[in-house]
């Protein structure tokens, strides 16, 4: 933190601490001195003793109307580490004082340690400014020592000089460590409070990605999802660099589309720790994985209905010239958005490769020599390489996610990946109507295989194209708003908002 962000800490209660901990400072040094002067202890300098802790009680007092005065946050901050100081030396002189026999002269662990230890606790500040202040206290032991002597206390040899004051050094260090560990949880409670011009709610989820939160906008209230992604998980320099491109390119991707079936992106940038992150709609609805494994497979004129609006996310993404790459239903949303049901969201664009890009590092993103994917959803040339990968696809994973809608399986099945992609490049697929009891539209079978065929040739050439035939298909009852808001108003759907890569179980990195 700043010192700007640690007084926006004395702001948030270490006034208030800084108060209390005065008070019991008074308390202490009053129950103390009084039983002390009660049992008449031995001390030869005892009077000393009470005027030095009455002027320690009357400082914690002062201290104590000073934060409920309306000081700035700076001027808490200044004030409390000044009466760590102050208060250190105060603690060691009445110790002395208090506490010298002729005859003893070393006593137990000094209250000052105590005192030091737990004073990043009241009043946080940065690890610099307290090693500094806590060094500074812990001198006061010695100063405390000399003090004495002027006013008659012997000074003790330099040994055990040292015996009492090293304990005070040891609590600076371990002020020091408390300061770091403190240092470190606001900055990161700050960052989870505030971005930018958006403040964070709660989390969301997390992934192989980064994570996301709910947010509002603070003078907008506009609620929205931020993902971000912190400078200590992007590791290494090569990594880092690497995982940044990868998380600038998803976020640039999604923003140059418009398409109101995919995901909107509000903004975009980095903050001053390296955390970078951007900032998207919230949804209010679940992704078609979750959609299918929880409430079954969907009628055929539901799935068309959600099918022709990914196709219409795609077309604009491939008439810009992108390729998604990771289209699977855990990445496609179906909504509620205002009076509108059913509406689908396309998002995590994090695999994106740009079509004109020829230089391969659309495909080197996301691990050195690998291509991350969904292995249930990949085309045979992302698994062999035999063909450029191109926006057919993406088209080829449609016809997975239009399968997995309609029969709640996956086109191939294997308990490994491995399995799994052996499918996709060797095996044919059954028709999705000898998976399922449902009876599935003429026209609708045809369709499906054509966008799962091995050569991506044999495919439809576009997106658009797979939307027209989709909406040539007969359907005697088509889905419309009327059956979808009865289907969402009859069930307890509970949100699902984007959450990066939940289901990693059926996530691979394959070698390229």
């Amino acid at each position: 933190m700043t010192g700007d962000s640690d007084a926006g800490e004395l702001v948030e209660g270490g006034g208030r601490r800084l108060g209390i901990a005065s008070l019991v400072c008074a308390a202490v040094f009053a129950a103390v001195f009084g039983v002390m002067n009660l049992a008449k202890a031995p001390a030869v300098h005892m009077a000393l003793g009470n005027w030095v802790a009455g002027a320690c009680v009357a400082l914690s007092l002062a201290v104590f109307a000073a934060t409920r005065a309306r000081l700035s946050p700076k001027r808490l901050r200044d004030l409390g580490l000044g009466y760590e100081v102050v208060g250190s030396f105060g603690i060691a002189l009445a110790e002395t004082l208090a506490t010298y026999q002729p005859d003893r002269q070393v006593r137990g662990i000094s209250w000052v340690c105590l005192w030091i230890a737990l004073f990043p606790l009241l009043v946080p500040s940065t690890p610099g400014r307290t090693l500094a202040v806590a060094f500074t206290s812990a001198l006061m032991g010695w100063f405390a020592l000399h003090a004495a002597a002027l006013l008659g206390v012997p000074l003790p040899a330099i040994g055990i000089v040292l015996y009492l004051i090293m304990p005070n050094f040891a609590a600076a260090a371990l002020a020091v460590l408390f300061s770091r560990l403190i240092h470190r949880l606001g900055r990161d409670a700050h960052r989870a409070r505030q971005l930018g011009s958006y403040q964070l709610i709660e989390p969301l989820g997390h992934g192989g990605m980064g994570e996301v939160w709910r947010a509002r906008h603070r003078m907008l209230a506009q609620p929205a999802a931020i993902k971000l992604l912190s400078a200590e998980a992007l590791g290494g320099k090569a990594r880092s660099e690497r995982i940044r491109k990868r998380f600038e390119r998803e976020a640039r991707a999604t923003a140059m589309l418009s398409s109101p079936s995919t995901i909107r992106i509000y903004d975009f940038g980095r903050t001053e720790d390296g955390t970078l992150y951007y900032v998207m709609e919230l949804l209010d609805g679940i992704d078609l994985e979750t959609l299918v494994a929880e409430h079954g497979p969907v009628s055929p004129e539901r799935a068309i209905f959600l099918l022709r609006q990914v196709c219409d996310s795609l077309a604009e993404a491939h008439a810009s010239g992108l390729v998604h790459r990771d289209i699977k239903p855990a990445n496609i949303y179906v909504c509620r958005l205002g009076t509108h049901y059913d509406r689908v969201k396309v998002l995590d664009f994090g695999l994106v490769a740009l079509r004109e890009d020829r230089s391969g590092e659309g495909t080197r993103l996301t691990a050195d020599d690998h291509i991350t994917g969904t292995p249930a959803y990949m085309a045979p040339e992302t698994v062999t390489g035999d063909h450029a990968v191109d926006h057919r696809a993406d088209i080829y994973a449609l016809g997975c996610v239009a399968y997995w809608l309609v029969t709640g399986e996956l086109v191939f099945e294997g308990d490994t990946a491995v399995k799994i992609l052996y499918g996709h490049v060797e095996r044919a697929p059954l028709a999705p109507s000898k998976k399922t009891k449902a009876i599935l539209p003429l026209g609708f079978d045809e369709l499906v295989l054509d966008c799962l065929r091995k050569d991506p040739a044999a495919r439809p050439e576009s997106a658009a194209g797979v939307a027209d035939r989709l909406e040539a298909i007969d359907l005697g009852d088509p889905w419309n708003q009327r059956r979808a808001a009865a289907w969402w108003e009859g069930r307890a759907v509970v949100s699902r908002l984007p959450a990066p890569s939940r289901r990693k179980p059926r996530d691979t990195v394959v070698k390229a």
